[in-house]
């Protein structure tokens, strides 16, 4: 599955997947088969970070 390249795109894109689908950032990176943490760094260039306990990049 293709992902959105404009990180600030991939953060809404990100962020609406995990309130209205996934309970955790681990599940979605399993079903879209996506590196967690190569998600998280590219999120991070634009000052964003996981919040585990709200279940969303802030």
């Amino acid at each position: 599955m293709s992902i959105p390249k404009d990180p600030v795109i991939l953060l809404s894109y990100i962020n609406t997947l995990l309130r209205d689908k996934y309970d955790d950032l681990e599940k979605l990176c399993d079903d879209l088969e996506l590196d967690s943490i190569e998600l998280a760094a590219r999120l991070g260039t634009i000052g964003y970070s996981y919040n585990e306990k709200q279940n969303q990049f802030k």
